[in-house]
């Protein structure tokens, strides 16, 4: 009786079909978006790096790369936000160097994705700066 009954529990987290996998997905999505006070500015950086865009009419080729280099750093952020939450859950909030190094690292993660983006705006953007100036 205690093993059908553990069969039904863990069939309740089990994502039944895609609709349920993508409702669940967005909800992570916009939680992050919600509770995550970084992402909030990547947001404001990705929408100014869009409109720099369409202003200098970049080509097919830079809007792969900058939106690569969007989606980077967001999902980044939000895989960051979930290490986060797991290691606080896992270490009852309290102080390990290990969850400190699990939690440095996620975000070290985070750091070299939006490095990344930092300098595939400038190769983008710089000339065309330059040449709207001068």
């Amino acid at each position: 009786m205690d093993l059908q009954d553990n069969k039904k529990n863990k069939r309740k987290w089990k994502n039944r079909d895609v609709i349920s996998s993508l409702e669940f997905a967005l909800t992570g999505i916009f939680t992050a978006f919600k509770e995550e006070k970084n992402m909030k500015s990547h947001v404001l950086s990705a929408f100014a790096a869009i409109i720099a865009g369409l202003i200098f009419r970049i080509s097919a080729a830079e809007w792969l790369f900058l939106l690569l280099s969007i989606f980077l750093v967001i999902a980044f952020e939000i895989m960051n936000s979930a290490v986060e939450n797991v290691v606080d859950l896992a270490s009852d909030y309290h102080f390990s160097m290990r969850a400190k190094n699990a939690k440095d690292m996620a975000a070290g993660a985070v750091l070299v994705v939006s490095g990344f983006a930092v300098v595939t705006g400038l190769i983008i953007f710089v000339p065309k700066i330059w040449d709207w100036i001068f």
